[in-house]
């Protein structure tokens, strides 16, 4: 067998950046490259029926070998996020590492310090597979393909393990939310499926943010600076007081665990015209929905003040808390604790701050919880796995499968 690490170090080689500015599915085609590689490496491993559609979502499945067990489906994504570079990653390897520093690239000074990111003295005397700092890794989700192949790849080695059909599936544009827009459920044919696009050793998510865009646009009145009194109107700076208008703490970099957030994601603007973009995040549906009502009772006020449409919000939806549609077949996530147990990993429940495909992909009628990969700092320079973290994803996995054969 090809070492789970060792697949990693060949797909994080191939760019799949996905691309948010495109209308296009995939939204970029270089997510071919690495999705044709992989149906050639599932046919040479046996899965006779794998391919990639013309949208890029990769399916094929490993046919049970006992009856009445559920199939279960294996889900990890091709694309990685478009907020860091994606091509030319060169992967660092630290062995044995001993709890200090990592100095990333010495020529640029970039250094991923213990003071910023306590936790990496829990790795001390593992294997770490880090960037060079000029990139990110690609474990975002590379990882959770590398450990679905091995996972496969152990079942068709061994023969004697019983399991039902196993369902696999790589899809695109996860990063940039449209990982589910063309899955297509009932072709896959799972009962159920797990996502593995998690971070740390032992994490198991099956609540998420519910989420919306916003874009509010802010209509100026431009005349000339010498003859402006009383005429002008400056959208720049009336959208600078509608964002004042919104809670200051409830933006992202004062919240954590369960708490929500409204944050201003971009604006452009001059003085005529001025577009603001916002995403809404809330695990709890009440209070998602107060923060989109708050956003548009920001807007009347401004109106009111400034005059009638001065300010147009539009919010859509984008997903919502796959909680509801996993509560009623808890027995996805208690067999993963069990699993996790029996492999001597100690099993952490918590809410995804985020969202997966896993999130769309339950309210389209397939529950499906999301597993750690082992890696962290994802979308950035500081990107890394932890090796040995990365096997026991691959164990939790297996016992789960072998735990539904039973």
């Amino acid at each position: 067998m090809e070492k789970v690490e060792q697949r990693l170090l060949r797909y994080v080689k191939i760019n799949t950046k996905s691309d948010d500015a495109s209308e296009s599915i995939p939204s970029t085609k270089i997510q071919f490259d690495l999705g044709n590689l992989l149906v050639d490496e599932l046919k040479s491993l046996g899965i006779t029926d794998a391919h990639v559609d013309e949208n890029c979502y990769v399916m094929g499945t490993l046919k049970g070998n006992v009856d009445n067990a559920p199939k279960i489906g294996l889900i990890a994504h091709l694309d990685t996020s478009p907020d860091m570079p994606g091509e030319n990653v060169k992967p660092q390897i630290v062995e044995n590492y001993d709890g200090e520093d990592i100095v990333l690239n010495k020529d640029k000074n970039i250094v991923m310090k213990v003071s910023d990111f306590s936790y990496l003295k829990d790795f001390k005397g593992k294997t770490l597979i880090t960037t060079d700092g000029t990139t990110l890794l690609g474990a975002d989700d590379k990882a959770g393909i590398a450990e679905i192949m091995s996972v496969i790849e152990y079942f068709i080695n061994h023969p004697e393990e019983k399991h039902g059909d196993i369902k696999i599936a790589f899809t695109p544009d996860e990063e940039i939310g449209r990982g589910a827009d063309k899955f297509d459920v009932e072709k896959f044919g799972a009962d159920f499926a797990y996502t593995l696009d998690g971070s740390f050793l032992g994490e198991i998510e099956y609540e998420n943010f519910n989420a919306a865009s916003a874009t509010v646009v802010v209509k100026g009145v431009n005349i000339h600076p010498g003859s402006a009194k009383h005429k002008m109107k400056n959208s720049v700076l009336i959208a600078m007081e509608l964002q004042s208008l919104l809670p200051a703490f409830e933006r992202p970099e004062f919240t954590e665990g369960y708490e929500g957030f409204t944050m201003l994601d971009e604006i452009h603007g001059d003085i005529e015209k001025t577009t603001l973009g916002y995403i809404i995040r809330d695990h709890d549906m009440a209070k998602f929905t107060k923060k989109k009502e708050f956003l548009q009772t920001a807007c009347e006020f401004i109106n009111k003040k400034y005059g009638e449409d001065t300010a147009v919000v539009e919010i859509k939806d984008s997903y919502y808390n796959m909680k509801e549609k996993i509560l009623p077949v808890m027995h996805v996530v208690d067999s993963v604790v069990a699993a996790m147990e029996k492999i001597g990993v100690k099993p952490n429940i918590k809410a995804i701050r985020g969202g997966t495909d896993g999130a769309r992909l339950s309210f389209m009628g397939l529950p499906t919880p999301n597993i750690f990969t082992g890696g962290f700092n994802y979308h950035g320079r500081y990107e890394a796995i932890v090796v040995e973290d990365m096997y026991k994803a691959v164990e939790t996995v297996i016992e789960v499968i072998k735990s539904y054969a039973k």
